[in-house]
């Protein structure tokens, strides 16, 4: 993880965490939405799935996956939540990057972005 996200002066950058598994309702779904919403929107925005929202990242299974890759918004799974999980990186999507909870208490330091915890 690089630290500070990149966006234009004006934007806001966002850093969403997702703790909620797929079948726990449809509000896992539309917190991804609303990601990319916000990465059209021309803001900075990373997503970082914990817990049970690390499912979200298995193969091709969930599209809000394939719609944050294409908004060019940074996808993180936690490296812990997903090995309580037994999901190795052969079965996370293309679109996501392992990381650990350092990346997230990094992101969460940065004064210049706003984080959003579901």
């Amino acid at each position: 993880m690089t630290g500070r996200l990149a966006h234009t002066p004006d934007s806001i950058s966002y850093l969403l965490v997702e703790s909620k598994g797929n079948w726990s309702g449809p509000n896992a779904a539309t917190f991804l939405r609303d990601a990319v919403a916000l990465a059209e929107a021309g803001h900075g925005v990373r997503v970082y799935l914990v817990e049970d929202g690390v499912l979200a990242a298995v193969g091709t299974a969930v599209p809000e996956i394939e719609q944050l890759a294409a908004a060019g918004v940074e996808i993180l799974v936690d490296d812990f939540s997903a090995a309580q999980r037994a999901l190795g990186a052969t079965q996370l999507s293309p679109h996501v990057k392992p990381a650990g909870m350092d990346a997230l208490a990094d992101a969460l330091s940065d004064v210049d972005c706003r984080a959003v915890w579901h």
